[in-house]
């Protein structure tokens, strides 16, 4: 089985690379999803936030909005955050790349938006960078509901930048040039490595 690492920084288009993988068949673990169960649903999670970030917590609930803006203004507190969340997300996605190995697949995507920024380029056989032109990156973003330009620098600040992504990468594929295109691009991808798994 062949293990693909999808990344890309803030706007390049990885959610809609990811869905259209799932449409060509193939199994993607998302980590952006396991860290909202954990944050909705895991009691451990809920206590470490609760006393590392106690102004985040509010009963039962973490309040996201909170969090988000105490880690993105602080590099401490989000490498903190990232101590609480990253191993229960990586240990899903071992326990989902064995459940896959068992059901057969050939290849299975791992859908990491900080895959160069923890290390996960290590738990994966290749690594897919999607990118776009930094114009339309911005375009994109800029037009997410709540998004600010100063928030926007912060996120960019906190990620590895695109540059490097695409010189270490494997494979990339570019967003900005129409959905068909990058759907043509990732069925292509996908043919060849499925072949490298079996």
């Amino acid at each position: 089985m062949f293990v693909l690492g999808l990344t890309g920084s803030i706007g390049m288009g990885k959610s809609t690379a990811a869905d259209m993988l799932r449409r060509l068949g193939v199994p993607v673990h998302d980590a952006d999803a396991v860290v909202h169960r954990l944050l909705a649903a895991d009691p451990q999670v809920r206590a470490a936030i609760a006393a590392r970030f106690p102004g985040a917590v509010e009963g039962e609930t973490i309040d996201r909005q909170a969090l988000g803006a105490t880690v993105f203004a602080d590099p401490a507190a989000r490498a903190d955050l990232e101590a609480i969340l990253h191993p229960p997300v990586r240990a899903a996605a071992r326990q989902f790349v064995r459940n896959q190995a068992r059901a057969g697949a050939s290849l299975v995507v791992l859908d990491i938006p900080l895959l160069y920024e923890t290390g996960g380029e290590a738990n994966v056989d290749a690594v897919l960078v999607v990118t776009a032109p930094a114009f339309l990156q911005a375009r994109r973003v800029l037009s997410r509901p709540g998004m600010s330009a100063e928030r926007f620098a912060g996120i960019l600040a906190s990620q590895i930048p695109d540059r490097e992504k695409r010189r270490r990468a494997d494979y990339i594929v570019e967003t900005g040039l129409g959905k068909a295109y990058t759907y043509r691009r990732l069925q292509r991808l996908v043919a060849k490595l499925r072949r490298r798994g079996l």
